[in-house]
C-alpha cells in the first residue's frame, strides 16, 4: 500500500511540476517509514530498487515522454541494475533521490541514481533500460525523435564503460 500512495504521490507533483530537458536531474524528496525497513532497522535493500522505479518515472514526466510513449504504446524496461550502499537510511529520516540521465547508446539509457541525506551519499545505483514496442526493441534515435530531441548522446562515462565490460564477463561465464 505504501508503495502505490508514493506513486500516487509522484504522479500528482507532476501535473505542477514545470518540464524539464531530458539531460536535467529530477529530484524527489522521501522519508523512511517504519515499512520500509529491515530486521537491522535500516532502509531495506530491495526497497532502494523500488524507490528507484519512482525515481525514473518521475524522469519520464518532468522531461514529458509519457504522453508520447503511451500514445506509441511503447513501455520502459530495464536491462540491468546495480547498486552501492554506503550510509544506511534510518527510519523516519529524510532523504532525496536524484536521477539522470548519464548517456545512452543505440540500445540502452543509461540512468544514475543517488539517495542522498544531509548533504551526504547513501547509496548510488545505476540501470541501463530499453524501451520496447509490440515486443521489439526501439532504438534510442527512434525515441529521441519521437520526443522531438534532436540530441547527442552525452560522453559514455567511465563508470558506464566498465559496468558493460564487467556485464560482458558475467554473461561470457555462463555459457
Amino acid at each position: 500500500m505504501n508503495l502505490y500512495l508514493r506513486l500516487l504521490r509522484v504522479l500528482f507533483k507532476l501535473l505542477t511540476v514545470a518540464p524539464r530537458a531530458l539531460l536535467d536531474p529530477a529530484r524527489l524528496r522521501f522519508r523512511v517509514w517504519p515499512t520500509d525497513c529491515d530486521l537491522n532497522l535500516h532502509m531495506n535493500n530491495g526497497r532502494y530498487l523500488t524507490f528507484m522505479d519512482l525515481g525514473r518515472v518521475y524522469l519520464l514526466g518532468q522531461a514529458r515522454m509519457i504522453g508520447t510513449l503511451w500514445r506509441k504504446r511503447w513501455t520502459p524496461v530495464l536491462g540491468a541494475a546495480e547498486i552501492n550502499f554506503i550510509r544506511p537510511l534510518d527510519p523516519f529520516q529524510a532523504f532525496e533521490l536524484v536521477t539522470r540521465v548519464l548517456t545512452w547508446d543505440e540500445r540502452y539509457f543509461y540512468i544514475e541514481q543517488r539517495f542522498e541525506s544531509r548533504g551526504r551519499l547513501c547509496a548510488i545505483g545505476m540501470v541501463k533500460g530499453v524501451f520496447l514496442g509490440r515486443g521489439e526493441r526501439v532504438a534510442s534515435r527512434q525515441l529521441l525523435d519521437a520526443l522531438g530531441l534532436d540530441l547527442e548522446a552525452p560522453p559514455l562515462p567511465e563508470v558506464v564503460r566498465h559496468w558493460n565490460e564487467l556485464t560482458n564477463l558475467k554473461k561470457q561465464n555462463l555459457a
